[in-house]
Parts: structure tokens; C-alpha cells; sequence
């Protein structure tokens, strides 16, 4: 397959087959710069040579109900992290203002758990307002299944973007989760795009998936909207039930970016969880399909740091995205 003829098709407003995004996933080795070279034709078109930065922080950790049996944040995870109930405003405000300060272009709030109780949405919200009376950085939130009258509180409270990844192929989900189903995503998903945020929706390569099941998540993708698609890259962590799964590989990570670029042209594609562990020193290359990362940390381990976020992009000849307001 031509990859640069591809990714002029799909500029042109053709939309890849589900028979292309199989064959870039089984494209070989020596084929890869070339399956890159065409995703970074599709993202420069819409972003340029741009990175934005998303900084993350993880407001409330573990005391999950939930059996992910990825996270180390879930019911059955006996993984060594921190525990603690919801942050204060004053917490999340701080938060933010370093946000800023790193040039992140929008500030990501996580809780975990299967939802946010109302007492808990009512101080997000007010710490999402105090935030956006003082800064200019965009709010991203994630706190777990939504309902519309939810939904309706957090756009109201200037909430930007809401992240609610389906994390798989609606045919891998059940080995993955059995408290709730994937058919829940999909609704919390619909439900974010109803009351007016832009929606971040994902998910995770590597879990044990096969290549049809990526491709049925990146179309997945496309067909709601997702507005930000965060691709994570399995990485075990001790004490959860798949602790002892091996990590993709980095040129299979780079396949699968490059392929949810392909699918999901327009979309904010970014590098997110296991970037650094999966990828290694190729890393950077992840920047040629996507347009973002996470940088300094993630939810419960540290990245490689904000400065050093700084000098990859930099030695590729990229540069860091400024939020811009009307």
C-alpha cells in the first residue's frame, strides 16, 4: 500500500476502510516510516507542528468500586499507590495555576470511582469556577459515568472537555471489566457530547486485544465524534490481575498511533499513559501521528518530566501549542 496516497485520500475527505487501518497495524518494520510519514501528512494538516501539553492530576485515588482489571486504582488492585478522598478547591486551584505555569494549553481533573456523588460534582464545580476566574487554561475532567442532569452541571460550571475513554473493542470488554459495561461508556459518552463539552474518548493498546479490536475501537471513535482520542500503551502494574501481561512493543505502539490518526483525521490524537514505558527512546516518533501528551505525570507514576517533555519536542523541530481565546 502507497501510505502518502492514503493519507491524501483522507485528506481529500475519503475515510479509511477498516481493511486499511488492519493493514497499517500489519505493516512491517520496514514499512513503518512510511505508515508515519503519511500520519504526520494528516496531522500537520490540521495541527502543524504543534504539541499540545495536558497536565494531569489525580483529585480522588483508588478507593474504587469499580474491577478494571488494568487499573491499580481498582477494587480487586493491590497495587502500592496513594489512597485519598477528593482534594479541596484550594487543592485544585493550586493544581491548575501550575498547570499554567508549565504551558500545559488544558489542566486535567481525574477522580476514580464509578461516578461523582453530587456532593463531590458541587465542589468540582466550584473549583472549575474559581479556576477559570483566574486563569486562562482549559478544563478537562474525568469522573467516571455521567447522567445528563450531571452533565448539564459541569458545562454550566465552564468545564471544556469531558474524558471518558471506552479503554477497548466493545468484543474485549467483558476481560476487562465486569462492574459495568461498555455500553455504559458509550452512553456517558453520548451524554458529554449532548450537553455541549468537547469529548475525550480512548483507550488502551495491548491489553491482550487483537489488531480487529483496535480497529473496531478507532471507528468506534469516528462515529460518535470524539473530539480528543487518547491512545494509552498497556503497561502492567503490581498487584493488579494483569500484572504479569507483557507491554506492546514500541513499533506496535507506533502502528496503532498512526492508525487512530488515519481514522480519526481531525481528531487531537495524543500520546498518553505508558508513552515513556512502552515507546522508549523512540518516543518521539510518537509525535509525528499525534498532536499531544501528557506531560510531568500521570495519574499514580511519575513521566520523564516536564523538561525533558520540553527538549524532545524541541530537538524534532516541534513546538509547544498556546491556548488561544476570542
Amino acid at each position: 500500500m502507497n501510505w502518502n496516497e492514503l493519507a491524501e485520500r483522507v485528506l481529500n475527505g475519503r475515510a479509511v476502510t477498516r481493511a486499511e487501518a488492519q493493514a497499517i497495524l500489519e505493516s512491517s518494520d520496514v514499512q513503518l516510516l512510511d505508515v508515519l510519514a503519511g500520519a504526520f501528512a494528516i496531522r500537520r494538516a490540521y495541527y502543524g507542528r504543534e504539541v499540545r501539553l495536558h497536565l494531569i492530576r489525580n483529585a480522588r485515588s483508588g478507593l474504587c468500586g469499580e474491577d478494571c482489571a488494568f487499573c491499580s486504582q481498582s477494587a480487586q488492585s493491590e497495587a502500592p499507590i496513594a489512597r485519598y478522598e477528593l482534594n479541596s478547591v484550594e487543592e485544585i486551584l493550586a493544581g491548575a495555576r501550575e498547570a499554567a505555569r508549565l504551558g500545559a494549553m488544558r489542566y486535567c481533573v481525574v477522580t476514580s470511582g464509578r461516578h461523582t456523588s453530587r456532593r463531590d460534582l458541587e465542589m468540582l464545580c466550584e473549583a472549575v469556577r474559581a479556576v477559570k476566574r483566574e486563569l486562562r487554561i482549559e478544563v478537562c475532567t474525568s469522573l467516571g459515568l455521567l447522567d445528563a442532569e450531571r452533565a448539564r452541571q459541569l458545562t454550566e460550571a465552564g468545564v471544556d472537555r469531558y474524558n471518558h475513554n471506552l479503554e477497548t473493542a466493545e468484543r474485549f470488554y467483558p476481560e476487562i471489566c465486569s462492574t459495568h459495561a461498555y455500553q455504559d461508556r458509550v452512553t456517558t459518552a453520548r451524554q458529554v457530547k449532548a450537553a455541549g463539552m468537547a469529548l475525550c474518548c480512548g483507550g488502551i493498546i495491548g491489553m491482550g486485544e487483537t489488531l480487529a479490536d483496535r480497529v473496531d475501537l478507532a471507528f468506534a471513535l469516528a462515529e460518535m465524534g470524539a473530539d480528543s482520542v487518547p491512545v494509552n500503551f498497556f503497561s502492567p502494574r503490581p498487584g493488579t490481575p494483569f500484572a504479569d501481561r507483557p507491554q506492546p512493543s514500541a513499533l506496535e505502539c507506533l502502528r496503532a498511533l498512526a492508525m487512530f490518526r488515519y481514522v480519526n483525521s481531525k481528531a487531537e490524537v495524543r500520546a498518553a499513559g505508558g508513552r515513556e514505558q512502552c515507546l522508549g527512546a523512540l518516543q518521539v516518533l510518537a509525535l509525528y501521528p499525534a498532536n499531544s501528551i501528557f506531560t510531568d505525570c500521570y495519574l499514580t507514576f511519575a513521566g520523564q518530566g516536564h523538561a525533558a517533555d520540553l527538549a524532545m519536542i524541541a530537538a524534532a523541530g516541534f513546538t509547544v501549542g498556546a491556548l488561544v481565546q476570542s
